[in-house]
């Protein structure tokens, strides 16, 4: 029995050495693909500042609104009739307290861009009509930038399961793109952010879960919005023309956003014809 008793102690040492090889100690390791990312230092500090933002705004809106017309400020539009309301109810209130008035309306832009509560557009269209189109158009682009960024540190954490049952076609497709436009990723988002290619809010969402880096996620929201932010606020100017939100992005807008939006990309098209020559 020398060959059996060799074999034993053998198997005892390798499950004494090895053990680390064994499926159990493998479950038991952490693995990058099961565990919840956390946030890096600049995205905690960026989260941070948003919903110190969102907490300051509510408090003014609170503070400086008059208790007997809450119901009438404090509602979010869903239409172009609630948005004419809102605008000959909050003319007043804006002026007398802009400062107030500025943050209440950061504040709820940006928890409805965060939880994907339809209506920003209907914010956006409210911003033209009290602020006009420069000052309209700065505020939209910032309070949607910074509800974007809210909504792609919510879905780095927690994120991942939602989004792949609610898109996992388009998440994979989404994914594959990502992978073939490493070296001009800032491009290929700009060109997202500008052209209806993809939702927003698919584009928020699905971010981190790809591994799009926030500091090209932020740049391209920043300026990617800034087209469709035009015209949306300058559309809230003459809110009393619009008929339908159909009206804002026609068959002519949309081929000068795709042309906008065809110009990030050029860079990366050059690039390919030079490696394929």
């Amino acid at each position: 029995m020398p060959f059996a008793r060799r074999d034993i102690e053998a198997a005892g040492a390798g499950a004494g050495s090895g053990g680390d090889d064994s499926p159990t100690a493998k479950r038991g390791k952490p693995e990058a693909a099961g565990a919840h990312p956390a946030l890096t230092r600049t995205e905690a500090v960026a989260a941070a500042s948003v919903l110190v933002l969102f907490v300051v705004g509510i408090f003014c809106v609170f503070r400086a609104a008059p208790r007997h017309e809450f119901d009438q400020i404090l509602r979010l539009p869903r239409s172009l009739a609630d948005v004419r309301l809102l605008k000959d109810n909050l003319a007043v209130y804006a002026r007398d307290y802009q400062a107030n008035f500025i943050l209440g309306y950061c504040s709820i832009y940006i928890f409805m861009q965060t939880f994907m509560i339809p209506g920003t557009i209907f914010m956006s269209l409210l911003a033209g009509a009290l602020f006009g189109v420069v000052k309209g158009g700065i505020l939209v682009v910032f309070t949607a930038t910074a509800g974007a960024s809210s909504c792609y540190f919510l879905s780095k954490l927690i994120g991942r399961p939602l989004v792949s049952w609610l898109w996992p076609e388009k998440l994979r497709y989404f994914q594959s793109e990502i992978a073939k436009r490493k070296e001009k990723l800032l491009n290929y988002m700009l060109f997202l952010r500008i052209t209806p290619t993809l939702p927003n809010t698919f584009i928020n969402m699905a971010s981190p879960i790809v591994d799009i880096p926030f500091h090209i996620f932020f740049a391209a929201t920043l300026i990617g919005l800034i087209p469709a932010s035009y015209i949306t606020v300058k559309a809230g100017r003459a809110l009393g023309d619009l008929r339908s939100v159909r009206e804002l992005y026609d068959f002519k807008t949309l081929v000068v956003l795709f042309l906008i939006g065809s110009v990030a990309v050029v860079p990366t098209i050059l690039k390919r014809k030079r490696i394929y020559e």
